[in-house]
């Protein structure tokens, strides 16, 4: 500006000095001292940035997109989302050198940014528009017939009916119903509702990634937590605890969606996770899983046989529980007793006969298993084997002509035998009930309609895995590129599956209490692929990227 003549020396210094002391940026305090113009100032940034200049009055405002960027970053860096392309964002500004706002745009959106010079004023007054208050943004629902199951079971009647009141108020109750439409609407597997001591946050995870969606006013937390927990049946008295619990939301007449709640004690206040339960994806079949043709047909086999131990494992949220009651939902006919025992029971199957565990009632998995087996149970499903106690039952069942299947928390098919192993399972136990292992993991699926091929050198693809005679240019791999229909590249997730069925000579390796290194060995002999060979294949297929596959994979 100085040395385009349009600001002297010694003003830039008072207003760069007041900027400082103000806390707010230089264009800003610039603009408020009326020393320069706003169309002074765009031009000369457009010159100095060779960057285009927008005379954003003639752009219309109805069709700016609102939900690319947060509104939050658009308010505090006076920025305006024009439109995006390809992997990229125009945003109009009035300060292009401004470094911190670009780095905060790519850090959440994940895109590049180009910028569009446009003047100060008329952009402020768009992002004065568009940022609606706290309260406001809670009164303006969108409509629609939902309502609340609001029994309150397990809740103290007096307590009940006190906090009830307290939180009928308009804003939370409809700010509350926003999210969680909206989480429905965006296909979020969870929603988080996170108190600090200077803010609060709600995050969704959509496929797979946690994003940053609305800032309420930290005032919120508590009415926002009572309310949550009056429509869960918690105690809305006790803070110091976590609890669990579930809640429906009802949507026009015969849609109605779970969500599991949880609540978890931190130091600014409770930490909600609400997880949305879809009982529809039980239903999909087990083609929609993405198995591979071999991988399915072993097991298919291992769910059609009247009795044995079927493991699937993985970390929390890789799909084990859709997984289980997929194959339950295949084993699901008049002639079969089915039993689950759950904590909780997340998806209703009509037709079997679920159990919540509930361990202050002394309802744990191992009575629960033990009531089973004088229930004249066809079939068994066990949420998680957990200890020693639970998992010695369910080994007995598998041995004495029942089918049993259950979820543990490991790496892959390998080590979960060393793992029951070290819960003090005998060997002889585990070789003769185990009768297949699944190990799996959820990668975010290439959208299919911006995906392109992308150049990854050959050194990069064979340390990541690949043999060298699968490099032989018969197929490239895919990258995302992120378009309307996708988030950044990428549209729900597809599975990665380890599938190992316990051959008689990893029976041996079992007795003879091998390592898992053995068993893996011999699982490789025997053509099962690890993790890692899984998802290679899948990105072979143009299924996924290579950078997810590594994300969710060893090697």
């Amino acid at each position: 500006m100085i040395s385009a003549g349009k600001l002297g020396q010694k003003s830039a210094e008072d207003i760069y000095r007041k900027a400082q002391s103000n806390r707010t940026s230089f264009i800003a305090e610039l603009m408020t001292s009326g020393v320069v113009s706003a169309s002074d100032l765009a031009h000369t940034m457009s010159t100095a940035f060779a960057a285009p200049l927008l005379d954003i009055d003639a752009v219309d405002r109805e069709r700016l997109p609102r939900d690319l960027l947060d509104g939050k970053i658009c308010q505090a860096y006076r920025v305006v989302v024009l439109s995006k392309r390809n992997n990229r964002l125009i945003v109009a500004t009035a300060d292009p050198s401004d470094q911190e706002a670009a780095e905060k745009i790519k850090f959440s959106t994940q895109l590049g940014v180009d910028w569009i010079i446009a003047e100060y004023d008329k952009l402020s007054k768009i992002v004065d528009a568009n940022s609606v208050s706290a309260n406001e943004a809670m009164g303006n629902i969108i409509g629609g017939d939902f309502d609340f199951d609001d029994t309150n079971m397990g809740v103290p009647e007096e307590a009940a009916e006190i906090n009830a009141n307290e939180v009928e108020d308009a804003p939370v109750v409809k700010f509350l119903h926003k999210m969680l439409l909206d989480a429905f609407g965006m296909r979020a597997s969870d929603l988080h509702f996170e108190p600090y001591e200077h803010n609060y946050r709600v995050r969704f995870r959509i496929d797979g990634e946690l994003r940053e969606i609305a800032s309420p006013p930290v005032a919120i937390k508590d009415k926002l937590a009572s309310r949550i927990k009056v429509i869960s049946r918690l105690d809305i008295s006790e803070k110091r605890v976590p609890q669990d619990g579930k809640m429906k939301l009802k949507i026009g007449p015969d849609r109605v969606i779970d969500f599991r709640v949880s609540t978890l004690p931190t130091l600014f206040g409770e930490k909600i996770v609400i997880r949305i339960l879809d009982p529809s994806s039980a239903k999909l079949g087990i083609d929609a899983l993405g198995y591979e043709p071999e991988e399915k047909e072993r097991v298919m086999h291992a769910i059609g046989r009247p009795y044995g131990m079927v493991l699937v494992t993985g970390p929390t949220g890789s799909g084990k529980t859709v997984s289980l009651y997929t194959f339950l939902n295949l084993l699901n006919k008049p002639g079969v007793n089915i039993a689950t025992a759950e904590d909780p029971s997340e998806i209703n199957l009509p037709g079997v006969n679920q159990v919540n565990v509930n361990d202050k009632a002394g309802l744990t998995f191992a009575v629960a298993l033990k009531s089973f087996l004088r229930q004249d149970p066809d079939i068994i499903m066990v949420g998680e084997i957990r200890d020693l106690e639970t998992a010695d039952i369910s080994i007995k069942a598998a041995q004495t002509g029942h089918l049993v299947l259950s979820t543990l928390h490991t790496n892959d098919a390998p080590t979960t035998l060393t793992r029951m192993r070290n819960m003090g399972i005998a060997p002889f136990n585990i070789a003769s009930s185990v009768i297949l292992i699944t190990a799996q993991r959820l990668a975010r699926r290439l959208c299919p309609v911006c995906k392109a091929h992308i150049e990854i050198p050959q050194k990069t693809l064979l340390e990541s895995g690949f043999e060298a005679e699968e490099l032989n240019g018969s197929w490239k791999p895919y990258g995302p590129i992120g378009c309307n229909a996708c988030n950044n590249g990428y549209k729900g997730r597809v599975g990665i599956y380890q599938v190992m069925p316990i051959s008689d000579e990893i029976q041996r390796i079992i007795l003879r209490d091998g390592s898992a290194m053995d068993i893996a060995e011999q699982a490789r002999i025997e053509g099962v692929r690890t993790l890692r060979q899984a998802g290679l294949h899948k990105v072979k297929l143009g299924l996924t990227s290579l950078e997810e596959v590594l994300a969710v994979s060893n090697e």
